[in-house]
């Protein structure tokens, strides 16, 4: 990798700053071209872990920023779902009708001053615009998910109906975000699989999910959004031809199941038409550092190699990590990256 950097003194301590910020960082690792180093991103790490990593030595009254390194992100999150789904087709209208697009408080919060601050800092911006199946059709415990399951298999009609009135809903608030800001990326969520595999076949995923997705592609297209991030859980290896053919080109899979989602596997069989973001066992940072130092060099430098990667733990950092595995395991990234910054 290309690396221009310079050194100043600060308070009497040498500081290596790099030539670019998160958003260049980001943009060209993913157009597989010569970033600095590849950005480091923070898992989603939350007030209850920092309490607890205070109480096991973290510096108190300190950013993690300032500790081991990280690119700034910001995601952006408009209010997408309805507050109510109907049952029939009868109510088709009104669903339709409460999907307001001009409604403010579907805007993402502090829209637009926070993202024009944050784009002016040089962050990575991402936008949220699609919650995947279940969420769409309100699924929020095991009632509601056994009811949709059985609209899934007795009116495949009404639950295409629903998603494409959310779609055209969706695509229309994101059009109204999208001449305001520039993003990076638009992330598509889709919790929709176990360990086992998808919870619906590819063949109705196709037929049914994909379609829902075009609204979106397209009004994303048309204000120059090229990275289409599909974000997924467990085990999705059977969707991702699906996904591809609807020109997503970009995996980013969250509590994986290892055997099936291999990032390196993956590289080998999809080349650079999947681009990568994760791909490290959070589990394994539970463990002892020879194994995190396993997981990473193992993993890691030969994704590195290919490009179009982004190294992260594949899931969120919860307070059963110890605050040491975890400086350990950002440090050793950062070395294997060959950012010796915080070495």
């Amino acid at each position: 990798m290309s690396r221009q950097q310079i050194t100043l003194a600060k308070r009497g301590v040498l500081i290596k700053i790099f030539s670019m910020n998160s958003r260049q960082r980001f943009r060209e690792t993913m157009a597989y071209g010569s970033p600095d180093r590849v950005p480091f991103f923070e898992e989603g790490i939350r007030a209850d872990v920092i309490e607890t990593w205070q109480q096991q030595g973290m510096p108190q009254n300190v950013s993690l920023a300032s500790i081991v390194p990280i690119d700034e992100r910001l995601e952006l999150a408009p209010e997408l779902l309805p507050e109510t789904w109907p049952d029939s087709h009868a109510n088709l209208d009104r669903f339709r009708g409460a999907l307001d697009a001009a409604d403010p408080a579907r805007l993402p919060a502090g829209f637009p001053d926070l993202a024009a601050r944050r784009q002016r800092d040089g962050d990575t911006l991402l936008l949220r615009v699609h919650h995947g199946l279940y969420q769409t059709l309100g699924v929020d415990g095991w009632q509601r998910f056994a009811e949709v399951n059985l609209l899934l298999k007795d009116e495949p009609d009404l639950v295409h109906e629903m998603l494409a009135i959310q779609a055209g809903f969706a695509a229309d608030l994101i059009e109204r975000i999208l001449t305001q800001v520039r993003v990076d990326g638009a992330i598509f969520s889709e919790p929709i699989c176990g360990d086992s595999g998808p919870l619906i076949s590819p063949q109705m995923f196709d037929e049914l999910i994909n379609t829902s997705y075009e609204p979106l592609l397209d009004v994303l297209s048309r204000f120059a959004v090229e990275l289409f991030i599909w974000r997924t859980y467990a085990n999705a290896r059977s969707l991702l031809p699906a996904v591809l053919k609807r020109g997503f080109n970009c995996l980013w899979a969250s509590e994986v199941t290892l055997e099936a989602m291999d990032y390196r596997e993956l590289r080998v069989e999809y080349g650079r038409d999947l681009r990568l973001i994760g791909g490290i066992d959070v589990d394994v940072l539970r463990q002892d550092q020879e194994a995190i130092r396993r997981e990473l060099q193992e993993k890691v430098p030969a994704l590195l190699q290919d490009g179009g990667y982004i190294p992260l733990a594949d899931g969120r950092v919860r307070a059963v990590v110890p605050y040491e595995n975890y400086i350990f395991y950002r440090k050793l990234l950062a070395e294997v990256v060959g950012d010796d910054t915080y070495a």
